[in-house]
């Protein structure tokens, strides 16, 4: 069998499991002390890597010693700017229509809303654009920006940061869709928005872009 680079608490997932034979999620958090949430992507990676398997109403059991494996440090370590595609940008001032019109051109689930200065400053989903479209509004004089989550409510990630991480804050936080961002520069940028901190959209991360990875990955080893 191949090492792989697993951190110390799916090392410990992997010991309770061995010693409980079969043993459901809901146990196996319970002996860490953690919600069944926050073992969820543990639990995928080590599914996906056919360390663990799952059996319905059954629950997990240690396979690794019957299976081959590949060292998964390179699919740890990849960088988010491996891997970004580019995101459906829209300014704020744009209407609800035309923002659906977009969308569905685009085939995205996420548009990006950015400010004059180019700044990222929202982000607006498919069921934002249905529930604002939903009654009597006149969808062609709203703009966008009455409808979409705002900074600093939005979850980011940065160019460096591993596929990994990204997956994480894509489960934890429930979205989507993560903006790949960086800081402006200091001739790009006004005062007032620098010493707001603000970020520039210069990619995008989704669910597809790490299933992607994944995909991928199992069909090399």
């Amino acid at each position: 069998m191949i090492n792989i680079n697993l951190s110390e608490r799916q090392k410990k997932i992997i010991e309770i499991v061995k010693k409980n034979k079969t043993i459901t999620s809901k146990e196996i958090a319970k002996e860490l002390d953690l919600t069944r949430g926050a073992l969820r992507s543990d639990l995928s990676i080590l599914t996906m890597a056919n360390i663990l398997k799952a059996k319905p109403k059954v629950g997990y059991f240690f396979v690794a010693e019957n299976s081959y494996l590949k060292n998964f440090d390179e699919l740890y370590e990849k960088k988010v700017k491996e891997v970004k595609s580019v995101p459906i940008i829209v300014k704020e001032e744009t209407s609800i229509y035309d923002g659906i019109v977009t969308m569905f051109l685009e085939d995205t689930g996420s548009l990006f809303v950015i400010d004059d200065n180019e700044a990222l400053v929202g982000v607006i989903s498919r069921k934002d654009l249905l529930k604002i479209s939903m009654g009597e509004n006149d969808i062609t004089q709203l703009p966008v920006s009455i409808a979409m989550t705002r900074m600093p409510n939005i979850i980011t990630i940065k160019d460096e940061d591993t596929i990994f991480e990204a997956a994480k804050k894509i489960v934890n936080y429930k979205v989507d869709a993560l903006p790949v961002v960086e800081s402006f520069t200091d001739d790009k940028i006004d005062k007032v928005d620098k010493k707001n901190n603000k970020l520039k959209i210069i990619g995008k991360v989704s669910k597809t872009n790490i299933t992607r990875v994944f995909v991928d990955f199992k069909l090399d080893i």
